[in-house]
């Protein structure tokens, strides 16, 4: 494999950063830190507040000129964190370049909360690929997370560091394929509390009998009335683009109530629901606003239609939108 010009930085560079311990984790990062600051490029960190402030005190008078987020706020929900970073991006449009260091997957994600952020890092090549030069590099700690997800990194990520090595990844989906629609199946729940099918008349309907499990769910009113809202917007897209109906089920699981809508309809833009919409009245928001009303919203498009699924916690550190 040529590694001719692997460090040079002429369209979005999505990297992995592959360590296996603390002393790694900052061996890679400082340096690349380092060099943006001393090169005067914009650089932003999303990582956790402990390695925040590791890095903090390893970069000295340099953590000054550097911009750090929390990513267990930033990325609660992994579907905020392509528009964090397009924010980043386009605040600083006047830069030549850019450096970006974040990690959205960690041992504690749960297993839905894992591959959503999978997918992000996907996403992030269709959100960037075709923009201006920046450099976004994601740390991958090898000795918590499962040879699967060190595999599926390598899939993501055009290129991959591990230790002082950085090379093309023969894994690479590369940029097309990283957009493809989602088609991995959602995991079976438990008992449903209830299905219903709806149609344009119903969706009073729909919404009073989310609002009556909400509450029974114990999700408090404030949590109530943002999922409430966020299944009528979705439930709406299924009446004008999913072919006119839809069906709703409900599940109340420990920690969460889980809604599920399903349509005849085909999601084919892969960045729909991580796109801040435009000022415009007329500007599709609904998936846009129940990525910023739920805490894991999950879209699968198979060859029958779509399938969303919704996901709200009784108790939640709101991310930032």
């Amino acid at each position: 494999m040529s590694t001719t010009n692997l460090h040079q930085v002429d369209k979005f560079r999505h990297e992995a950063l592959l360590y296996a311990n603390l002393d790694q984790f900052v061996a890679g990062t400082v340096p690349f830190i380092r060099d943006g600051v001393r090169a005067g490029e914009p650089v932003l960190v999303v990582e956790s507040v402990a390695k925040i402030e590791m890095l903090r005190e390893a970069l000295g008078p340099d953590a000054g000129a550097v911009m750090f987020a929390d990513m267990a706020g930033v990325g609660a929900n992994p579907a905020r964190i392509i528009p964090a970073w397009q924010e980043f991006v386009t605040r600083h449009e006047g830069a030549t370049r850019l450096r970006g260091i974040g990690e959205p997957i960690w041992k504690e994600r749960t297993p839905d909360e894992l591959i959503e952020c999978q997918r992000h890092e996907s996403l992030l090549n269709v959100a960037f690929g075709r923009g201006r030069p920046w450099w976004l590099l994601c740390p991958y700690d090898t000795e918590k997370l499962d040879v699967a997800v060190i595999d599926e990194a390598r899939r993501s990520h055009e290129f991959v560091t591990e230790g002082s090595h950085a090379q093309l990844s023969d894994l690479f989906r590369g940029l097309e394929a990283s957009g493809a629609p989602f088609d991995v199946p959602l995991p079976q729940r438990g008992t449903a509390l209830g299905r219903t099918t709806f149609g344009p008349n119903d969706l009073a309907a729909v919404r009073n009998l989310v609002a009556h499990h909400a509450d029974t769910a114990g999700l408090g009113a404030m949590r109530a009335a943002e999922l409430v809202v966020a299944v009528n917007e979705v439930a709406t897209n299924s009446i004008k683009h999913g072919g006119g109906s839809g069906t709703l089920t409900i599940w109340q699981e420990a920690t969460a109530l889980i809604c599920e809508i399903g349509d005849r309809g085909r999601f084919g833009k892969a960045l729909a629901d991580r796109e801040r919409p435009s000022e415009s009245v007329s500007a599709p928001r609904g998936l846009w606003l129940a990525n910023q009303l739920c805490d894991l919203v999950q879209i699968r498009t198979m060859p029958d239609g779509t399938v969303i699924r919704l996901h709200t916690r009784r108790s939640v550190t709101q991310g930032l939108n």
